[in-house]
């Protein structure tokens, strides 16, 4: 084992539940339960998929602009100080004390990605970082795993990945690498079947147990 493959939203900081209590606030107003399994679906690639449902759910015509605004502005309400999932920092430094390479494959933006590592405080952890900028095609296609692989400079067998949704997962597949699953409550209940394995916390189980059961 080289490398492991971190996603974010969800697994580095979990945006993913904050961003559901934002959006299913703004639909209860209009008159649509957003319902955890419906917003889980869109979790770890784009919007489409939730701004589709939304398009086709809402009885009358409806401001997808609006919506996406009304939540932003919410979330960065809710939000407030980023805060590390537990046990991410010490996957971090095991990594490093065990000479592993890190590596980075998000769905998101750049700029939103590399705004929360440099806040806290974890950029330079990584020795590469690919973003929906560096690809055509975000999760569930690989594109951004071996887009990561390549700038790391080793094979889909050499790394493992860990994700918290079902399309990072299937990304990851995709591209031939194993993947742990650290899911958090908005993606617990998603069938993760394709993964070597699942653990609730990187608190729980050191990073070094968790490479036993990959090789």
């Amino acid at each position: 084992m080289k490398a492991i493959i971190f996603d974010f939203d969800g697994l580095i900081v979990d945006t993913e539940s904050i961003w559901y209590e934002c959006f299913r606030e703004v639909l209860a107003a209009k008159g649509l339960d957003l319902t955890i399994e419906q917003f889980s679906n869109v979790v770890g690639t784009t919007g489409d998929v939730l701004y589709d449902y939304i398009r086709r759910s809402l009885p009358s015509p409806v401001s997808l602009e609006e919506i996406r605004r009304s939540a932003h502005v919410l979330f960065s309400a809710k939000m407030g100080d980023p805060v590390l999932r537990d046990g991410v920092e010490n996957y971090l430094k095991e990594a490093n004390d065990l000479g592993l390479k890190i590596g980075l494959a998000s769905s998101s933006s750049r700029d939103w990605v590399e705004g929360y590592l440099r806040k806290l405080q974890i950029f330079d952890c990584f020795d590469a970082i690919k973003t929906r900028d560096d690809v055509v095609e975000v999760k569930p296609h690989p594109a951004l795993y071996l887009k990561t692989l390549e700038a790391l400079s080793v094979s889909p067998s050499e790394a493992v990945a860990f994700e918290d949704s079902r399309n990072g997962l299937l990304a990851a597949v995709a591209a031939g690498l194993p993947c742990i699953m650290v899911p958090n409550g908005v993606t617990a209940h998603l069938d993760f079947t394709e993964a070597i394995h699942q653990i609730p916390s990187m608190a729980e189980v050191k990073l070094g147990e968790i490479l036993k059961v990959v090789s």
